[in-house]
């Protein structure tokens, strides 16, 4: 998703027309409000993805209600709102995906995909058709011009900082993209929609992903798969059998809990060896690794980086970013090494790199590196 350096810093002009993804929450709405009041043309966009659950129920966001509150805040501002459902791109693009990750003993993020595939995508199709030049999001995050190309950096409140979800994000996607609610925090944003009479003010978040009810992945993998993993073996860091398990698809790198072996010291997964159908356990020392590979690399600034670069690199959203230093880039694939190991690695997460408050970019990671007794890293999965 890469483009090329913008060489002038593009921004609306006044009056604009801006066209806005609303989810039908309080940040999407508070970013077009906001909008509005700085006198910009703007049009709300809201995209059917999921389907309601069998009793009618919201299942996390993109709901039919969502839609009616994204309507009833277009309303209140005065501005042009429009649906789209998208429930076939979405369960194509973003649903069948999300299950054959897990099939293959991966751990996938289903809302980064979503944002690539299907929100931005879209937003941007339909920006262009609305002859917009400009997108805008209530994610938190900021964007800024500055040295000569765009950056995207954290949220000014790193408690509900989203800038990780968006590494993929090149020069011109960010160039056209506008962040109104980055330098606030979710306070602050209540406080805007309350002060502007809107319906999503004191409107709860959703904890889930939106497509999964209730958080039960593995449940939704089995009646979503082709075929569900198979039933396999439970086995030790030295391959000793401990038990059965009931398919790869209920594990993720990490895990503690739901193992279903009794032990006197707690055990992990440390490893989903799909091929064999076979978890691997081990005490918490046994997580521990020295840094990752990762695939499908991009550069927010267009070009990678130099090995030998340091960097702080995020393993999941809600992981604290550690220092590390980017040690092989070749194609669209790198190699960072910790400068501490760290724990709970799984295949199939993002990996995105930061400098400072900056994200540089990331990619998917596909292994996690042991420390061998030499000094130097193996490849484990």
């Amino acid at each position: 998703m890469s483009a090329p350096v913008e060489s002038v810093p593009v921004e609306p002009a006044a009056g604009e027309r801006i066209v806005v993804a609303m989810s039908g929450g309080v940040d999407s709405s508070v970013a077009a409000a906001l909008l509005v009041e700085r006198g910009y043309e703007v049009v709300g966009i809201s995209m059917r993805l999921a389907n309601e659950r069998s009793d009618g129920s919201s299942s996390g966001c993109c709901s039919l209600e969502d839609f009616r509150d994204a309507g009833r805040v277009a309303d209140a501002l005065g501005i042009a709102h429009y649906t789209f459902d998208l429930r076939d791109s979405f369960r194509e693009q973003v649903v069948e995906p999300f299950v054959a990750e897990y099939v293959a003993g991966r751990t996938p993020s289903p809302c980064i995909a979503c944002n690539r595939e299907i929100k931005f995508k879209r937003l941007r199709h339909e920006a262009a058709a609305l002859g917009a030049r400009f997108v805008a999001t209530g994610h938190y995050a900021r964007r800024v011009y500055q040295g000569g190309r765009y950056r995207l950096l954290r949220a000014a409140t790193t408690t509900k900082d989203q800038s990780y979800f968006l590494f993929e994000m090149g020069q011109h996607e960010l160039a056209h993209t506008l962040f109104p609610i980055g330098d606030l925090d979710k306070a602050d944003v209540r406080r805007l929609a309350e002060r502007a009479g809107l319906v999503t003010a004191d409107k709860p978040e959703s904890q889930e992903i939106c497509f999964v009810p209730d958080g039960g992945y593995a449940d939704f993998v089995e009646a979503n798969a082709d075929s569900a993993p198979p039933a396999g073996r439970i086995v030790d860091e030295e391959g000793r059998d401990l038990g059965a398990h009931a398919g790869i698809h209920r594990f993720t790198v990490g895990q503690r809990r739901g193992i279903g072996l009794a032990s006197a010291d707690p055990l992990y997964v440390t490893a989903v060896d799909a091929a064999a159908d076979r978890i691997v356990v081990g005490g918490r020392s046994s997580l521990a690794r020295v840094g990752l590979e990762m695939a499908r690399t991009t550069w927010v600034g267009g070009a990678a980086p130099q090995p030998g670069e340091r960097f702080a690199v995020r393993i999941r959203h809600r992981h604290r970013a550690v220092p590390c230093t980017l040690s092989a880039v070749a194609d669209d694939r790198a190699t960072v090494r910790f400068d501490d190991p760290e724990d709970a690695i799984a295949p199939g997460q993002a990996a995105v790199l930061y400098d400072g408050d900056e994200v540089v970019g990331g990619g998917w990671i596909g292994r996690a590196l042991r420390a061998e007794r030499s000094g130097e890293a193996a490849p484990c999965a």
